[in-house]
């Protein structure tokens, strides 16, 4: 499967009309049952769903993470709005994300398995700001990675990329919840750049304000009108310079 879903960005990225490159993905698979997934519900939100609310035959999910590159990174260090390029690379990986998905289910169903996608993975509640299917949660009970003070997922390849993720009955050697802190400022009391990156001034160490950090994106797609709007909105709600220009972007490039 690994193979497979390297295979497919590389071909996606090859297309005349994408513009953006991608980094080497990574794959894991989450126990369709495991204690953290089955907490969500309190975790996350009353009315995030379950493997098996998506198919009932759930076993497995299959997550996966695909990086940005650091020269895209770049395009966005400076300045208080996101860059065209980083709008744009944002809707292109969602395009991806969308075809990949479809790609994944057939090739479950050639051989003899079963995948499904959730349908709220691609919307949110727009009061609570929160997501009933919470990719980053999910990937981290497959062992992608720990959270950041910003609320990114930092994987062993950092956190300057987005994940998706497709829940099938085919069962596969399940990731766990990673023991190792890979955020600087959690592990250590070092690092906090992301806090000082953030434009909104909504990461603290007393936590992470969704709200400030939704209205800077609100203002993003104002400007980034052309790229598309994958979320319903009139453009891209996109900034991610919490993450750019963050020592945990690329880790271990």
């Amino acid at each position: 499967m690994e193979k497979f879903i390297r295979a497919f960005v590389r071909e996606f990225e090859s297309r005349e009309e994408t513009a953006t490159t991608f980094g080497e993905p990574i794959v894991a698979f989450a126990d369709a049952e495991h204690p953290y997934i089955r907490g969500l519900k309190e975790l996350v939100s009353g009315e995030h769903l379950m493997p098996s609310d998506v198919m009932s035959e759930a076993k497995s999910v299959i997550c996966y993470y695909v990086p940005f590159t650091p020269d895209l990174a770049k395009s966005n260090v400076e300045g208080t709005m996101a860059s065209p390029r980083w709008a744009r690379a944002y809707e292109e990986l969602n395009a991806l994300f969308s075809e990949l998905n479809e790609r994944i289910c057939l090739k479950l169903a050639e051989e003899g398995y079963k995948g499904a996608t959730s349908a709220r993975a691609t919307s949110f509640d727009r009061e609570k700001l929160i997501s009933d299917w919470s990719q980053r949660h999910i990937a981290y009970a497959a062992g992608l990675g720990t959270f950041g003070m910003n609320n990114m997922l930092i994987t062993e390849k950092g956190c300057c990329g987005r994940y998706s993720s497709v829940v099938t009955d085919k069962p596969y050697e399940y990731g766990r919840p990673r023991t190792e802190e890979f955020c600087l400022y959690k592990k250590s009391g070092g690092c906090g750049i992301c806090m000082k990156n953030c434009p909104a001034g909504a990461i603290l160490p007393s936590g992470y304000d969704r709200k400030k950090c939704f209205a800077l994106c609100t203002e993003n797609a104002a400007i980034h009108k052309s790229f598309g709007n994958s979320y319903g909105a009139e453009g891209s709600q996109v900034c991610g310079k919490c993450i750019t220009g963050s020592p945990c972007a690329f880790r271990g490039f």
